[in-house]
């Protein structure tokens, strides 16, 4: 994992805005990875911030929905909720609403995880499904080209919630992992397959999370009470997508709204 991290933050005036600069990030990285190596891999995280961009995305009269690559596309899950994919708290059915109904993808491009399952079945199954989809050997991790993540006023990220075992996971690739505080089990990819991925990306909104952001960027390293902070891409760059009240605390943009930050650790 790089030492050194450079955090690039990109801040946007609205809730509109935000989803558009997602939609249009999502759409370059997926353009760049399937020129680089003739498909994009990307996983996806669940919640509302995240679902307008989706709904961008899948809309025609949008530009992004004709500059995706859809045919050359394989999309994953971050994390998913214990509960069937028709449940209403599933990340997987908020995902087929805003985009999969209205998008080209074939059956065989969509890996989720199947939440309906007892969770440590679920985990191994779609480990297993990581390994045959990525074609892995048995010590590779896969290597995502896009992952988006969210940011819990908590100061979670994916489904490694403070104080929780899969925090401590370094060798499988996804998990089980109860949380407490929900009285809930969630399956969520470890941080080091985060971490491997080519780009990694948070997209974050709302004066709540004003607060985490900036003890997540800025604050003494302290993952047990904040998973975020293990994102450390191996790559050496993190970015964010934020609004303004998310980025409230943060220090100031440029001109074209981009910030710069820059850790060691």
């Amino acid at each position: 994992m790089a030492r050194h991290l450079q955090i690039k933050y990109y801040v946007e005036p609205d809730a509109g805005a935000l989803a558009r600069r997602a939609a249009q990030y999502f759409v370059e990285m997926a353009g760049e990875a399937v020129e680089a190596h003739g498909r994009a891999r990307i996983a996806i995280s669940g919640g509302t911030t995240p679902k307008a961009a989706f709904e961008l995305l899948a809309d025609r009269n949008q530009p992004w929905r004709s500059r995706m690559p859809w045919e050359m596309l394989d999309l994953y899950w971050v994390d998913e909720r214990s509960v069937p994919p028709e449940d209403a708290e599933s990340n997987y059915r908020m995902t087929r609403e805003a985009l999969l109904e209205h998008v080209p993808l074939k059956a065989e491009q969509i890996h989720r995880i199947e939440g309906e399952l007892e969770p440590e079945e679920a985990a191994a199954r779609y480990e297993s499904e990581l390994r045959s989809s990525f074609r892995l050997e048995d010590a590779e991790s896969p290597r995502f080209d896009l992952v988006a993540l969210g940011l819990g006023e908590d100061g979670h990220t994916a489904s490694l919630f403070p104080h929780t075992a899969a925090i401590h996971e370094l060798d499988r690739l996804a998990v089980a992992n109860y949380v407490p505080k929900k009285e809930a089990w969630r399956i969520t990819l470890t941080w080091p397959v985060i971490n491997h991925a080519r780009s990694v990306f948070f997209l974050a909104a709302g004066e709540a999370k004003a607060r985490i952001l900036k003890e997540m960027l800025m604050g003494p390293h302290d993952p047990e009470r904040l998973p975020s902070q293990l994102i450390w891409p191996s790559s050496g760059i993190l970015t964010l997508i934020l609004d303004e009240a998310a980025a409230a605390l943060l220090p100031p943009t440029d001109e074209e709204g981009c910030g710069v930050l820059e850790r060691e650790r």
